[in-house]
């Protein structure tokens, strides 16, 4: 997962590792959206230049919230026209001026809503997010129903979650691939505040190693790198479609990771969603 970079210097900083991350061969890249549609135009154009230079299957993020009906539609035939292959559906969140926010006349109120307009396009592979620690099945079958064929989990820190999580599903009737989303934490207050972001909680242990570091940055990014390949081995030897990795359009730790999963015949290619 990329983000859209704000300034120059993030720009740069972005293509970088653009070139480095494409070196791993991905199955797909997936670029995030902004709330309330705040990035949508430079979002898309990423998604262009990453198919149409950097031959990558890249795939945009696309969100609900501020939009109509028609304005979707032509977002996702634009989507469509331009070679992306797949979308990620979300509600998304509303600008953050915005105290209660409601669909606009006219357009959706969920990412299931939204799921089903893309499908709409007969041309889109449907992917959507879900929550491994906080699953509402209910929401998640209708996502399903609705189109999406392919799930992607917020990050999580215990493996055990993302086990229960499947088990949970396929017990429901729900049976698409789940890729979890892999985040290589460099510090326990980092881990803290996108736990509380993700609805996601920190092992003890893990939030104990951290805090041992907190005076050695390196130290505890190090760590950080450690325990997601730890983590990464376990799920890639139970079998795992895929791994997702949220990079913060950064290289260093995802390319460390792989290239250790690499060195002990754990990394395979993966398959695109589509």
């Amino acid at each position: 997962e990329l983000l859209p970079p704000r300034s120059v210097e993030a720009e740069l900083a972005f293509w970088r590792a653009v070139e480095e991350l494409r070196g791993l061969e991905p199955a797909f890249v997936s670029v995030t959206y902004g709330a309330g549609g705040s990035t949508r135009e430079l979002t898309l154009a990423l998604v262009r230049r990453l198919a149409r230079e950097h031959r990558l299957e890249a795939m945009p993020h696309l969100t609900c919230v501020g939009s109509t009906r028609d304005e979707l539609r032509g977002l996702l035939a634009e989507i469509a026209a331009q070679g992306a292959g797949n979308v990620l559906a979300l509600r998304g969140d509303p600008p953050r001026d915005v105290v209660d926010w409601r669909p606009p006349a006219g357009g959706l109120g969920s990412a299931a809503e939204l799921a089903a307009l893309a499908g709409e396009t007969g041309e889109l592979c449907v992917v959507g997010a879900c929550y491994p620690e906080s699953a509402e099945l209910d929401y998640l079958r209708a996502k399903v129903d609705a189109g999406v064929s392919v799930l992607v989990t917020q990050l999580f820190f215990d493996n055990a979650d993302y086990f229960r999580f499947v088990e949970r599903l396929h017990a429901a009737g729900i049976d698409v691939p789940v890729l979890p989303g892999i985040i290589p934490i460099a510090s326990a207050a980092q881990a803290e505040r996108l736990a509380t972001l993700c609805g996601a909680s920190v092992p003890s242990r893990l939030r104990r190693e951290l805090e041992q570091r907190a005076h050695d940055p390196a130290a505890a990014a190090q760590l950080g790198i450690a325990y997601a390949t730890a983590q990464c081995a376990e799920l890639l030897d139970a079998g795992v479609p895929g791994l997702h990795f949220y990079t913060f359009n950064r290289s260093p730790a995802t390319l460390s990771i792989v290239g250790a999963l690499r060195a002990q015949g754990r990394w395979a290619s993966a398959v695109a969603p589509d």
